[in-house]
């Protein structure tokens, strides 16, 4: 078995309405929801100088890359960040709420991720400018089937946004505009460099079976030429956290029995009965994991993260 490790005011949000169980700390959010606390409440990526535009966001993917697009212009929030807080589940603390009362900015990933947001903004009267991630994309589900909300791991989406949040930050703070336009082009080189890296592993295994838990990073692997052979009824339920019908659990598990895929993408921030079987069952037959989130792990940007996940596919085929 092969296991492959990855290694002013602007609110950012992620938007989808899935439930899930998660593995850590999801009995707590309830509580955590009344307090104030730095480890329970929004957690800042960075600190700008005197006048610095404040930014909020959903979560702390869309925090990293804001910073890197603002540098010290902004002062950034991010109100879920690190692997034991769920989007899904989070309740507003009165710390956020008091962050997005204050905004100018609101950038929600859209979708129904993360939609504490918008009812905050809503309780708060504001009149942010809002940036709708899944909106901003131009993806669609098709018909009878499930939108994919996890946008950020789709590269040209995350160009869009950059391109958006030059525009929209240029707008609080026409000065720094060419270095907002500066920083959002070498973001944009370095995401080309990602996608010059999922079109060399396409060259290569385009067509090749990949295995998921939940949808969360099919459009890299999408990206990468990879074909996704779960049962629809499978990551759905676990995306919904409802168990999933025993014949479509069987015939997910065969996946591996039969060597019908070559990698299985595990999201590890959640954790359910069937997730569980299936992780068994790939490394039983040999068949290798690799982990996703949809935080930032600890100590990575969005572009190293992103690196080290095209860097674990790559292991997981072998290239």
């Amino acid at each position: 078995m092969k296991t492959v490790p990855t290694s002013g005011i602007i609110v950012i949000m992620l938007v989808a309405g899935s439930r899930r169980s998660r593995v850590v700390g999801l009995a707590l959010l309830a509580v955590a929801a009344g307090l104030a606390t730095a480890a329970c409440g929004p957690s800042a990526a960075g600190s700008g100088g005197a006048g610095a535009v404040a930014v909020v966001a959903s979560t702390d993917v869309y925090g990293n890359i804001v910073k890197q697009v603002a540098g010290s212009a902004v002062d950034v929030t991010s109100i879920i960040g690190g692997p034991n807080q769920d989007p899904h589940s989070y309740q507003a603390s009165a710390k956020a709420q008091l962050r997005i009362s204050k905004a100018t900015i609101v950038l929600e990933n859209g979708g129904g991720y993360d939609d504490f947001v918008p009812r905050m903004l809503t309780a708060s009267h504001s009149k942010a400018t809002v940036i709708d991630v899944v909106d901003l994309s131009g993806k669609h589900a098709p018909p009878g089937a499930d939108l994919n909300e996890h946008v950020w791991y789709d590269f040209p989406t995350m160009q869009k946004l950059a391109a958006r949040l030059v525009s929209v930050l240029s707008k609080a703070r026409p000065r720094a505009a060419a270095t907002f336009a500066a920083n959002a082009e070498r973001f944009d080189a370095a995401l080309a460099g990602l996608e010059r890296t999922e079109t060399q592993i396409r060259a290569r295994h385009a067509g090749e079976g990949a295995a998921i838990t939940e949808p969360v990073p099919l459009d890299l692997l999408d990206a990468c030429g990879l074909v996704n052979r779960t049962p629809s009824g499978f990551s759905h339920a676990i995306e919904n956290g409802t168990d999933a019908p025993p014949r479509v659990l069987q015939q997910t598990l065969a996946l591996f029995s039969r060597r019908s895929v070559r990698l299985l993408a595990y999201n590890e921030q959640a954790s359910a009965p069937e997730t569980q079987r299936v992780l068994a069952a790939a490394k039983a037959n040999d068949v290798a994991v690799v982990p996703v989130t949809e935080t930032l792990p600890p100590g990575q940007s969005y572009l190293s993260w992103m690196r080290a996940n095209l860097t674990a596919v790559m292991r997981a085929l072998g290239t």
